[in-house]
């Protein structure tokens, strides 16, 4: 059995009639589903990057429309009777699609051509497309470059055509990207711009292609992956980038143009702020270290043990210049514990003769939580966040034993 694909002829297509040949009960994700192959079909499936359609066939909606080689099957969610069925396509989103696919075609070649960057992979995502370019790193001004003359060809509203032949025939038409398969092949032209093989719908004239972004271009592996949107995403992002930088100028007090430039200079500023915070919590740290082994007096042995269980309003990063401190003291052990996070931090100087790390160990094999460190110095987190005074008593006892 064999689908007639009329999207190859045309892709506007948005409703059609076509005979049932089969209607196989299958599971779909888990879910009910009837597998539905039929004569001829608009309903594009998943192929060459680009998702596949949604729709309708008579009542039963499109869960997937797939391609098995000469057949088109379309998994729906209720039984189809076999004879004729009405089908109409989610023309919202093919439109959206034909948007995205013919909008690659043309930035590929202009990246290709202009730029000496071939696409090696291709991906129509929901939000983001992108192409995967080979070869080095294309800068800002070959991004820039390649969406002007993407849409210079857009504006001058150029034909898009679909052309039939062999692949020694469009080669020698000068196709883009030559492909190994025998017998007649579909490519799309874009009127003296691109051609290229493919079985993807595609819009009439450029100008249906709206407008090209160039988003970002980020490493892949040994490729480079330039994001892109086109038409109605295009205009709906870009938007969106406007109220996003709109929003932050009136956060920053500045105007549109100059966000960069007050951004660097609020982060710098947060940045020596930051430094001048850890700074002065190093010093309290120490500052209330020497006080605090002021008042502790050593054991037989000579240690010293600190035991504290501080609340939310200490600093994380406090706790750790604290132990550091104590620690540098002879023979001192720190354990200390945040309420309610469940936090612990063990530290000792090392003439103390202790192991912070099978301490925590223990600690933690009673309490439950996790963690881990050195002889010297570990860190861990309780299960049970309200716990933190139980886990200092085990371990101040644990260190008596020893």
């Amino acid at each position: 059995m064999t689908t007639r694909r009329l999207y190859y002829d045309d892709s506007f297509a948005r409703e059609f009639t076509a005979r049932v040949l089969s209607c196989e009960p299958i599971v779909h994700e888990t879910l009910a589903a009837w597998e539905v192959v039929l004569d001829a079909t608009a309903l594009y499936p998943t192929s060459g990057g680009q998702p596949h359609d949604l729709g309708k066939l008579g009542e039963a909606n499109i869960l997937d429309v797939r391609d098995a080689g000469e057949e088109i099957e379309h998994i729906v969610d209720r039984e189809i009777d076999l004879d004729e069925v009405h089908g109409c396509v989610d023309w919202a989103r093919r439109f959206d699609h034909m948007q995205q696919h013919t909008g690659q075609h043309l930035l590929s070649a202009m990246f290709q051509e202009r730029f000496g960057r071939p696409t090696v992979s291709f991906h129509l995502g929901s939000e983001i497309s992108t192409i995967d370019l080979r070869g080095a790193e294309p800068t800002e001004e070959i991004l820039e470059g390649a969406e002007r003359a993407a849409n210079q060809v857009i504006f001058d509203d150029r034909p898009v055509n679909v052309r039939y032949g062999t692949a020694k025939e469009l080669g020698e038409l000068g196709v883009r990207k030559e492909v190994e398969r025998q017998g007649i092949l579909r490519a799309i032209e874009i009127e003296g711009a691109d051609l290229q093989p493919c079985g993807g719908t595609h819009v009439k004239r450029t100008a249906q292609i709206g407008m090209m972004l160039v988003r970002r271009c980020t490493k892949i592996r040994q490729d480079w992956r330039v994001e892109f949107v086109c038409g109605s995403r295009a205009e709906r992002i870009a938007r969106n980038d406007f109220l996003l930088l709109r929003r932050a100028a009136e956060q920053l007090g500045c105007a549109h143009d100059e966000v960069a430039e007050t951004a660097g200079r609020v982060v710098a500023e947060r940045d020596a702020r930051f430094k001048d915070f850890r700074g002065m919590l190093q010093r309290l740290a120490e500052a209330e270290a020497s006080l605090t082994l002021q008042g502790i007096p050593a054991d037989t042995d000579g240690r010293r043990i600190v035991s504290r269980l501080f609340q939310e309003d200490a600093q994380p990063e406090y706790l750790g210049h604290f132990a550091t401190q104590l620690a540098r003291t002879d023979k001192t052990i720190a354990l200390l514990a945040r309420f309610p996070c469940g936090h612990l931090i063990f530290a000792q100087h090392p003439q103390a003769g202790s192991d912070m790390n099978a301490l925590l160990k223990q600690i933690l094999q009673q309490l439950g939580g996790k963690g881990g460190g050195t002889r010297d110095f570990a860190r861990g987190r309780l299960s049970e966040a309200a716990k933190g005074e139980v886990a200092l008593k085990i371990g101040r006892e644990l260190l008596a034993v020893k």
